[in-house]
């Protein structure tokens, strides 16, 4: 009778180790190779000290092997597991650094509209409107990224609730987060909290190209862009170096904040970024106790300037403690329900209808 691989388990199965356990049970035979009357094997054990004492029993399996019949020559090879290989560290990711020579505007590949949302002077809740507006798309069934570009001052790592680094397979490739229904990216999840972006223009310029270019934002029906307060770098290098659908200007009732609202129209029409329409922000307080409403910042100034421009007044949004504590909390409050997340609902159904998102 020829010997097969299963008389030849068989056998060594009876090779016992200092243990009480067989060279089988321990799951250590490797390639074996049956040639006429000559067999080959390989004992493998766990870790090469193991090996060093396991002599006897390679010793052993040969002598079985060697007693079946029709076997004249037994070959048994001792080897072992090497240390594990140590773990490759992951990529080096590094944001910042001057941008890469292009031949002209682009977009994300899958992207098929991109809205920045600017405003003239900081303080007025451009980036609280960014956040929500982009949950209350998203709760409409669009598909919706943001990008935090106010490199500066990203804020939309705590408004969205989301704390972690990005991952890059090569170096390169930025993998998004995620966050109620919404892509996100970030400068601030490159940085660590409480640390300051020290950067010249071309170091903002070349970080912003690579979160619109190095990030994998997949198919997108809008990509909303949270812009840095004012006229700066970021925003020539957004209008100019990238396919703008339009703009959206934020800004408070106040003729101060007007008066830099004003700057920022006159920007984009200066960049030919066409201005899909404004929001009033922080348009009154409600009283919680007796619900009458005050204009703390004066009124009508923002649809006054829409009317001017001849573009859509998107919206009115009052100040609201809700909203604040929301976008603190880190869950916007258009990801919930409520007069606030209905106010941000009509402004996200009124960019679908107009094909805006």
């Amino acid at each position: 009778m020829s010997v097969t691989k299963e008389s030849i388990l068989e056998a060594l199965a009876r090779v016992a180790l200092p243990n009480g356990e067989t060279l089988v049970s321990r799951d250590m035979i490797r390639a074996i190779n049956i040639q006429g009357d000559a067999v080959n094997f390989v004992i493998e054990a766990p870790t090469p000290e193991i090996a060093a004492q396991m002599e006897p029993a390679r010793k052993a399996a040969e002598a079985v092997v060697l007693e079946l019949g029709d076997v004249s020559k037994v070959t048994v090879a001792l080897t072992a597991h090497g240390p594990a290989a140590a773990k490759a560290p992951p990529p080096s990711l590094k944001i910042g650094g001057h941008p890469k020579p292009q031949e002209g505007p682009t977009k994300p590949s899958g992207v098929q509209r991109i809205l920045a949302i600017g405003s003239g002077k900081g303080g007025v809740g451009k980036s609280t409107v960014s956040s929500n507006l982009a949950v209350a798309l998203a709760k409409q069934g669009r598909k919706v990224g943001l990008l935090d570009a106010d490199i500066y001052g990203p804020s939309q790592p705590r408004m969205m609730g989301v704390n972690k680094r990005p991952a890059s397979p090569d170096g390169k490739t930025i993998i998004p987060l995620h966050a109620h229904g919404v892509t996100l990216m970030s400068i601030g999840f490159m940085m660590e909290e409480g640390k300051a972006v020290v950067w010249r223009g071309p170091m903002l310029m070349g970080a912003l190209q690579q979160m619109l270019g190095q990030v994998e934002w997949g198919e997108l029906d809008v990509l909303l862009v949270d812009l840095p307060p004012g006229t700066g770098d970021v925003q020539l290098t957004l209008c100019t170096k990238s396919e703008l659908t339009g703009a959206i200007v934020v800004s408070t009732p106040q003729d101060v904040a007007l008066i830099d609202a004003r700057k920022a129209l006159d920007m984009f029409a200066t960049l030919k970024t066409p201005v899909l329409g404004l929001i009033e922000n922080m348009s009154m307080f409600v009283c919680p106790d007796c619900g009458s409403s005050h204009e703390i910042f004066g009124a009508g100034g923002v649809a006054a300037e829409a009317e001017k421009m001849g573009v859509p007044l998107l919206g009115n949004l009052p100040i609201d403690l809700d909203t604040r504590l929301a976008g603190d909390g880190g869950t916007p409050i258009a990801a919930g329900e409520g007069p606030m997340a209905q106010a941000y609902a009509q402004i996200a159904k009124g960019l679908i209808e107009g094909g805006m998102a």
